[in-house]
């Protein structure tokens, strides 16, 4: 696949953040993996709304660059944070997606965050995310990077406890995929939580075979992004640009 391929979809994924309300502000970043070791990727320029983020606005950065942060058009010290080390530590890791969702961020600020498996969505999750409760303020140093990557380990996403959520993927399609599930599953737990009445939790048994049935719909991330896709060509196809 081409950079300029991959710069669409990445772009595609900022714009398509918008229309789902998982952006905050002129924060919140996605990145993604160009070169064979992942050390180089694209990432949002500092600073700038996702709903006007183009194609060619995106930096092409090197984790290895120690320089980075005092360039003229250097990334946000979060992101370089976060992202950085991610891309050089994490190798499945190949698009990485960090934002504040609102339902995801809730389930984030409870004591107990643990995303239950209450139906199919919350079961897809199952033993395959990761929790972190080590938030000690803005990640913006690299310690607290490596942190991250350390805890996120060998899974594909991770809620960060009073925090956010951190989702992977090897493609962008797959990345936003998860993102899209995770969200919607805290989204059915806190309104499950909002009833005050006793949940019905599947059995570990139900909710291993329910999240190893998920596998067989890995595919259908490529449709759901393509026809995404589309409904952003039909309402403003600048994010190409």
């Amino acid at each position: 696949m081409s950079v300029n391929t991959l710069r669409i979809d990445l772009t595609a994924a900022f714009r398509l953040a918008v229309k789902m309300d998982w952006h905050e502000s002129v924060g919140n970043h996605l990145s993604l993996a160009v070169s064979a070791d992942g050390r180089q990727f694209l990432v949002n320029p500092k600073w700038r709304h996702f709903s006007l983020i183009r194609a060619s606005d995106l930096l092409l950065v090197d984790s290895n660059d120690p320089s980075t942060l005092s360039r003229p058009d250097a990334p946000d010290s979060t992101a370089w944070c976060i992202h950085g080390q991610l891309h050089r530590l994490v190798p499945h890791a190949r698009c990485v997606l960090h934002v504040h969702p609102p339902y995801a961020t809730a389930l984030a600020t409870l004591k107990n965050p643990t995303l239950l498996p209450i139906e199919q969505n919350t079961a897809r999750f199952f033993k395959r995310l990761a929790y972190d409760a080590g938030f000690t303020g803005l990640a913006d140093n690299e310690a607290e990077g490596q942190r991250l990557a350390a805890a996120l380990g060998d899974k594909r996403s991770m809620l960060m406890g009073n925090h956010g959520v951190l989702v992977t993927g090897p493609t962008v399609a797959e990345a936003f995929e998860e993102l899209y599930f995770l969200e919607r599953a805290a989204k059915t737990l806190m309104l499950a939580y909002a009833s005050g009445q006793p949940l019905a939790v599947l059995s570990d048994e139900v909710a291993e075979r329910t999240a190893v049935a998920w596998e067989d719909f890995r595919e259908s991330a490529y449709a759901h992004f393509r026809d995404l896709k589309t409904l952003l060509d039909h309402d403003d196809p600048s994010y190409r640009d």
